[in-house]
């Protein structure tokens, strides 16, 4: 099983992989400067955020992947395989606590609504699954974010004897290109909401 442990820290949406494509994915050329401009930089998520490391290219995991939800199937989610490009990039807090992720996503034509589609459904299936002696839960705060540019989404890890785990996870679309933000709780909405207004900029 692929990194649970390390998504029991940082809400890493199920069982996320930093690197490799699954194998009904569909591997396609390389993204472009123009795709990497579309990634936050460090600094607009704050003074204290460093960028974990250049970024990456190719086809990283798709940020929905959820593979120890027990009514999860891959093979249920078809956008996934038609990107035709992603790129990705990790942050890091100096105090090395839970690292943030953004990942930019450009589909073939009229795969980026699927793809919606594909990540309301799993919310709906994955909705609270146990894991690990915890419970993984995710809730849509606002299905039409920032005026229908995208869905805030809370996920939740609850354990038995340590506070409950939050992490916020931002997704926003512009035509077929989709960008994805997980960002550990900063304690404040309005600060994921500003992060938010700065990924909807990268988009133009």
């Amino acid at each position: 099983m692929p990194a649970v442990l390390s998504a029991l820290l940082v809400m890493a949406a199920g069982c996320h992989r930093e690197s490799g494509a699954g194998p009904d994915e569909r591997h396609t050329a390389n993204a472009d400067r123009g795709e990497l401009s579309l990634l936050l930089g460090a600094g607009e998520l704050g003074a204290d955020w460093h960028e974990g490391g250049a970024p990456r290219t190719g086809l990283p995991p798709w940020p929905w992947e959820q593979d120890s939800c027990p009514d999860y199937r891959s093979s249920d989610y078809p956008a996934k395989s038609h990107r035709r490009s992603a790129v990705e990039r990790y942050y890091r807090l100096s105090d090395g606590s839970s690292p943030a992720h953004h990942v930019v996503e450009t589909y073939e034509p009229g795969w980026a609504e699927r793809n919606v589609d594909d990540v309301r459904r799993v919310l709906v299936r994955c909705a609270s699954y146990s894991v690990l002696g915890s419970q993984v839960s995710f809730d849509v705060v606002d299905p039409h974010y920032l005026k229908g540019a995208g869905m805030l989404i809370r996920g939740r890890i609850a354990h038995a004897d340590v506070p409950s785990t939050v992490t916020y996870f931002v997704m926003l679309k512009r035509g077929e290109t989709v960008s994805t933000v997980r960002l550990p709780d900063p304690g404040s909405q309005a600060v994921v909401d500003s992060i938010a207004a700065r990924a909807v900029a990268r988009l133009g």
